[in-house]
């Protein structure tokens, strides 16, 4: 012994005192890089707000968890001075969680990465049984087999349904557009099924317009909004949802934001509320098909819906139902502007197709109809992302991983 120290010991004993002190910023950090809100180790230290070493050290334990991926040489912009700092991206081939969503037309199963990223879909079915447990049971086991096929590690599995679903129950209260019965333990179903795949991890399940707009704030048509309000109508029937300070709000009991029950034409359809003129029955794809005085085909409501605005809006009926619905939907956002106040509105489904058919007539009635919209213009978008709700499922399994990487993986 000659008593020098070992200078790696000592290099190591630096770094785990580094990542001690940051480990409160391993959830915090990889949020940032799933959100793509930082692509460099500079912005990471800067919206961190710790040392150029802690953030060094945070992000070594994040890419060791297979999480990220750091580039310790990118190549420069041109025109730029300095030595650029470490790029960081989510690593492609990491784990995934399992997403699955059931609707009035079937179901679908998809692996989907860090930064929202689909990395394999299943088929999907288009027949509903009356049976949750058999559906759901359909839908997780399309799930495992993508697993078993790309042989990655799974961090958990999220569920989205066309239904409110109470907290803590977990159940799903009017899920009148699959024919299940009201209260349908959807949550127990689904982890039972999960765990009897094999699948690992924690499972949950949500409203699937609640999960659309969180897949969208956190990585499509809503990132950077504060308030941000999603309406949307797929397959059947309107929901909505509403991100708050960058967290989805659901009410004390998961049940908040039921848009499709604001009345927009008194003398409207029946709704299975029990009142008339409903949203859900006014502005989805049944109701612009019936507007436009074609009869559902084989194909599912939603597809047909946007194939006829798409194909067929030269056609006088056609562009007549569409602005009828789209007056409608801009009174129900009007009223939920005024209420709300939001500062970005996001539309999905078949309002996303409304909004593009004739976009200055829908702002034009929010606008005319809301005491915010005639202060101060409320940007409305259309949502981006493809399957948004099965990306939301997905982040439902994620946030164990984003809330503590480590306690979660290591």
């Amino acid at each position: 012994m000659n008593g020098k120290a070992d200078p790696r010991a000592e290099g190591e004993v630096t770094t785990r005192t580094r990542l001690e002190r940051g480990r409160g910023a391993l959830g915090p950090a990889l949020e940032l890089v799933h959100t793509g809100r930082a692509p460099t180790r500079a912005v990471l230290t800067a919206e961190l707000g710790v040392t150029r070493a802690t953030a060094g050290a945070v992000a070594a334990e994040l890419e060791a968890l297979g999480l990220i991926r750091i580039d310790a040489k990118p190549s420069a912009a041109a025109g730029s001075q300095g030595r650029p700092s470490h790029r960081l991206s989510v690593a492609e081939e990491g784990p995934v969680a399992l997403a699955a969503q059931v609707h009035a037309d079937g179901f679908r199963a998809a692996l989907v990465g860090l930064g929202g990223r689909t990395v394999a879909t299943a088929p999907g079915c288009e027949t509903i049984d009356a049976d949750p447990a058999q559906v759901i049971g359909s839908v997780v086991d399309a799930g495992a087999r993508l697993l078993r096929e790309t042989g990655r590690r799974c961090v958990g599995a999220g569920l989205a349904v066309p239904s409110a679903v109470a907290e803590p129950e977990g159940t799903a209260l009017n899920p009148l557009h699959l024919a299940w019965p009201a209260g349908a333990q959807v949550r127990e179903i689904f982890t039972e099924r999960v765990r009897a795949a094999g699948i690992g991890g924690p499972a949950f399940a949500g409203n699937d317009v609640n999960l659309a707009a969180l897949a969208e704030h956190r990585h499509g048509a809503g990132r950077g909004a504060r308030d941000l309000l999603c309406v949307a109508t797929g397959h059947r029937g309107v929901g909505g949802a509403l991100v708050l300070d960058g967290r989805l709000h659901t009410g004390s009991s998961g049940l908040a934001l039921e848009v499709g029950h604001l009345t927009v034409n008194p003398e409207g359809r029946p709704c299975h509320c029990g009142s008339r003129g409903c949203l859900d029955v006014e502005t989805d794809p049944l109701a612009f098909l019936t507007e436009a005085g074609r009869e559902p085909g084989p194909e599912g409501l939603l597809v047909q819906a946007r194939t006829l605005l798409r194909d067929a809006y030269a056609d006088p009926a056609v562009r007549s139902a569409a602005e009828a619905l789209i007056d409608r939907l801009g009174l129900g956002l009007a009223g939920l502007v005024n209420i709300l106040n939001p500062d970005r509105i996001i539309l999905g489904g078949l309002h996303r197709a409304l909004l593009e058919a004739d976009p200055e007539r829908l702002r034009a009635v929010v606008a005319d109809r809301s005491l915010w919209g005639r202060s101060g213009s409320v940007p409305i978008l259309a949502c981006t992302l493809d399957h948004n709700s099965l990306v939301g499922a997905a982040e439902l399994a994620w946030q164990p991983v984003l809330d503590d990487p480590l306690g979660a993986l290591g």
